[in-house]
């Protein structure tokens, strides 16, 4: 399974990370070095799969125009 977003975001020197954020049990995020474009709140029975096709998916759409997916600060 290709995610050619994701992808472009590590070839750049960026970082995905997965995991716990303070009271959230699982956030997806994708980070460059000048911004963090998304962040995703994994959503209730969102299998790790889907959640980075959602990941990937996200990176595209605020790549495409120019804004900030953020879940986690509302």
């Amino acid at each position: 399974m290709a995610y050619p977003y994701i992808e472009a975001i590590l070839e750049e020197g960026g970082d995905i990370t997965v995991g716990r954020v303070g009271p959230i049990d699982c956030v997806a995020s994708a980070s460059t070095s000048y911004d963090c474009p998304v962040m995703l709140v994994r959503r209730e029975g969102e299998s790790f799969v889907a959640l980075l096709r959602r990941l990937d998916r996200s990176i595209a759409k605020a790549w495409e125009q120019e804004t900030t997916i953020d879940e986690v600060n509302g």
